[in-house]
């Protein structure tokens, strides 16, 4: 499959403040793309003034970016939004992020991952669209052991809300391709990371806790491996799949669900020693037992988007952390 983007669709981004978001609308626009609506509610889960600066840079693009605050939990909102722009094809990355915090606040989760995605789904069906992209998450695979994690695995045993309540979404888009007619594809991003990063994931605590002359928590003593995807390429596999439906089924039903990872687990005690090396600096650790919700590596198998795309994330730890320790040590004035 490899439609070329058609610049002239109106894309609907929830989530557009977000750190994937962030870096999809703004490819989008880099190609040409005429209208990139964005959605956000930018919540406080992490610093607020980091998504301030993703808008920003944004706006930059002047009229071809529109952003409406609101929250996708509002169905007036949602179906408000989709009746005026009449987007042609969604991407949903709006979400309420992290397994760890799913274990303190659970209801967060459910508002907006559930609730929200099911907003949704009725406004897509509502408000046709030509396709229907949504984030889904290598948490769902919860503590498979066999690895790589495959889209043909079973992933009926998650081991945090978070990881539940994406499973539900893949389950419910099922759901809604099947009665409705709704093209869908799911994208289980494996550990992004890069630049304007989330500050709950590793690397942006990591590189907090060592500029700042602090210990970083290093779980479960080491003893953990990530697929690590630099979000470039996050986003290069969501833009090949943007102009390209899933294929039918033998029930007659568009959906579809990708693995996006880089497809080489990297020990965390790697991660650590490159990160280390790009800031200049080194950790102080302070090794603790596994977190609840977690699980000791992620792995993804590519296949069927190297099959289907002819593409598979490949930016190197040594690249990839360079790029996010250059940002990071700009961005905080430690340079």
């Amino acid at each position: 499959m490899n439609n070329p983007l058609d610049t002239n669709k109106k894309y609907l981004i929830t989530g557009a403040a977000g750190f994937i978001g962030y870096y999809l609308s703004k490819r989008l626009l880099d190609n040409g793309a005429k209208c990139v609506i964005g959605i956000d509610n930018l919540n406080d889960y992490y610093d607020v003034s980091l998504k301030k600066k993703r808008l920003e840079l944004l706006e930059e693009y002047g009229e071809r970016f529109i952003f409406e605050y609101g929250d996708i939990s509002d169905a007036a909102f949602v179906n408000g939004v989709f009746e005026k722009f009449r987007p042609d094809i969604v991407v949903n990355l709006a979400a309420q992020a992290g397994v760890r915090y799913s274990i303190e606040n659970p209801s967060a989760y459910i508002q907006s991952n559930v609730v929200g995605f099911f907003n949704i789904l009725e406004a897509c069906r509502h408000n046709p669209v030509d396709h229907l992209l949504y984030a889904s998450s290598s948490s769902v695979y919860g503590g498979n052991k066999k690895v790589p994690f495959s889209t043909e695995d079973a992933v009926d045993h998650p081991v945090s809300l978070y990881a539940a309540t994406k499973k539900s979404n893949e389950l419910m888009a099922y759901s809604y391709s099947k009665l409705y007619g709704i093209k869908s594809t799911g994208l289980r991003f494996f550990t992004v990371y890069g630049p304007m990063g989330r500050p709950d994931m590793a690397a942006f605590l990591f590189a907090n806790a060592i500029m700042k002359d602090e210990p970083i928590k290093v779980f479960n003593y080491g003893k953990m491996r990530r697929d690590f995807t630099y979000v470039d390429d996050i986003v290069t596999g969501v833009m090949n799949m943007l102009p390209n439906l899933p294929k039918e089924d033998e029930d007659g039903v568009c959906y579809k669900v990708y693995n996006i990872g880089n497809n080489h687990p990297e020990d965390l005690g790697r991660f650590i020693e490159i990160l280390e090396k790009a800031l200049g600096k080194e950790a102080k650790k302070e090794m603790l037992p596994m977190q609840p919700g977690d699980v000791p590596q992620t792995y993804a198998d590519v296949t069927e988007l190297m099959r289907d795309f002819d593409f598979k994330p490949d930016t190197s730890l040594e690249d990839g952390l360079g790029r996010f320790a250059k940002w990071f040590k700009e961005y905080y004035h430690y340079e």
